[in-house]
């Protein structure tokens, strides 16, 4: 009696060791999680200015700021805070501001996030104008791509806008503009409020 309790243990032990290690080979293994850290830089800048060219090797923006990323992975930039001058087909000027940029390794591509103010100044023929939106995306033609003379620069965004202009606001959601084109539409939702004469010589 007693050898078969002995035996009935030793089964019952080395099935129990068995299960163990069966749980233990085919149980799924917990990922451990890869570590992700800030972007690497090839260098930062502080206090700068630069200035891009575009595909025809003619000045198409400069920005300055406080400090500026140059990103390891891609080449791209990173800015905080950017002051930005940019250059549309008829070499109108639009300064603005926002709370950061992200400019790709050509200069094709321009992202300015959080709030985007900007300004075309006036000119001989051109009448000063104000845009206000947020996240915007500013592309130009790049190398390679055929140009022609009403090519130029797009801007684009999905938030709400606001252009300002002697005599009008118009406000909307989502905008799409071609400023060698000279279009600009407004996506959605749009008002237009026409201002008195005297607030347009004021502005």
């Amino acid at each position: 009696m007693e050898r078969r309790l002995i035996l009935a243990i030793a089964v019952l032990a080395a099935l129990a060791i068995s299960t163990q290690i069966l749980v233990w080979v085919f149980a799924p293994r917990e990922a451990v999680p890869a570590f992700v850290g800030p972007p690497r830089s090839d260098y930062t800048l502080n206090d700068f200015s630069i200035d891009a060219l575009d595909a025809r090797g003619q000045h198409s923006f400069s920005v300055a700021g406080p400090r500026l990323v140059r990103r390891a992975e891609d080449s791209s930039i990173f800015v905080t805070a950017p002051d930005y001058t940019i250059l549309d087909n008829g070499g109108h000027e639009w300064k603005g501001t926002s709370a950061s940029a992200w400019v790709n390794k050509n200069g094709t591509l321009m992202k300015l996030e959080g709030k985007v103010d900007m300004h075309r100044l006036p000119g001989p023929g051109t009448q000063p104008a104000q845009l206000l939106t947020s996240d915007l995306t500013i592309t130009s033609p790049g190398k390679g791509q055929a140009l022609s003379s009403a090519q130029g620069k797009t801007l684009q965004t999905q938030a709400p806008a606001t252009i300002t202009e002697p005599g009008r606001v118009v406000r909307g959601v989502g905008l799409q503009a071609d400023l060698g084109l000279k279009t600009v539409q407004l996506m959605s939702d749009v008002h237009s409020t026409l201002l008195p004469s005297d607030h347009a010589k004021h502005n």
